[in-house]
């Protein structure tokens, strides 16, 4: 049996191992530049709705 010394050292490097991996995912997210590939993607919709009625639409779906 584990004496309560060792079971806080492994959960301490779990931990420790843990919030390395939180801030490499961090910094890599932070690294990554602005995706624009939907840019573009409502072009078909643009003589259907002006700006502002798709913007009133997104509200919609956001309160839903």
């Amino acid at each position: 049996m584990k004496t309560l010394e060792e079971m806080i050292r492994e959960l301490r490097q779990e931990v420790e191992d843990f919030i390395e991996f939180l801030l490499q995912k961090r910094a890599k997210r932070s690294l990554e530049p602005l995706r624009l590939d939907w840019k573009g993607a409502l072009q078909d919709l643009r003589a259907h709705f002006t700006a502002v009625e798709l913007q009133h639409k997104a509200q919609e779906w956001w309160g839903d």
